[in-house]
């Protein structure tokens, strides 16, 4: 029973951390136990840290996407006018399921959490690797649509878009006139791409060349997309000289989402209902 004391003793935490700090500065063990030490405590203050502010950051990235929704759905001409008349300041959200094009009530709209739907497996499907245009592999099978209606016409629909730029997710808002067929604005809210570059991405004067453009020709098949050299026509838009790539991976999430596998069954739906 004393050797069995004497090995509690021995491996007593206390006296083993005495023992450590007794240890010469110039110890190898000492050292490396400090810079262990060291590291562990920063790891553990940064984890910390991360979880902490999480919620901070997601609420402000949040009011940041309410920001540029809104100020793009003021810029729109003649929306002012239309929000005023219908004593709105908000549109209607709705949550779709992509597949189907349906709404459906399986989610309260102001609980339904956009983000987590992103990357949850149960709440995403796989993309067909020839229709991954935006390149996001995975797509969620429920993603909210912001409507404006006008008494009972349609005026506006808003859809969340994403996809892979250059080097970062680009995310934006499509907003697109009743006729379900033109661009009413695109706005770009999140993006990483090259400071002073691929950002150009996100001027006010290249986004205003979406307006108007037309998604899809008469057989249904969409044909928006960005070109270079100079667009011509009513489904082209003019690439940003010096950021293609950054300029195609708008064109590419902006084709993607407005596409089968993105909201087009939506907007079918809502067209064969004569919105």
């Amino acid at each position: 029973m004393c050797g069995g004391g004497d090995a509690v003793t021995e491996f007593n935490p206390w006296r083993l951390w005495k023992r450590f700090l007794a240890l010469p500065n110039d110890s190898r063990a000492k050292t490396l136990g400090v810079a262990l030490f060291v590291a562990l405590v920063c790891a553990t203050a940064v984890s910390i840290t991360a979880v902490t502010l999480e919620p901070l950051q997601e609420a402000n990235l949040q009011r940041e996407r309410e920001r540029r929704m809104a100020e793009m759905i003021s810029a729109l001409p003649g929306m002012a006018d239309i929000l005023r008349e219908t004593e709105v300041d908000t549109l209607d959200t709705v949550i779709v399921n992509l597949g189907t094009g349906d709404v459906t009530d399986a989610f309260a709209p102001a609980q339904f959490d956009y983000a987590a739907a992103q990357t949850d497996p149960e709440l995403t499907t796989m993309i067909p690797e020839d229709a991954d245009v935006a390149g996001i592999g995975r797509r969620p099978i429920f993603a909210p649509a912001y409507l404006l209606r006008d008494e009972d016409r349609l005026v506006l629909v808003v859809i969340p878009t994403y996809g892979t730029g250059y080097q970062s997710t680009i995310r934006a808002y499509v907003a697109i006139k009743g006729d379900l067929n033109t661009i009413a604005a695109v706005s770009i809210y999140e993006q990483g791409e090259t400071p002073g570059i691929g950002t150009r991405i996100t001027d006010p004067s290249w986004q205003d060349r979406w307006q108007g453009k037309q998604i899809a020709d008469e057989t249904g098949a969409v044909r928006l997309s960005v070109v270079q050299g100079g667009a011509d026509g009513p489904f082209e838009v003019d690439a940003i000289s010096g950021a293609t790539r950054s300029s195609m991976g708008v064109s590419n999430l902006v084709r993607f989402w407005l596409g089968a596998h993105g909201y087009g069954p939506f907007l079918e739906r809502l067209k064969a209902r004569g919105e």
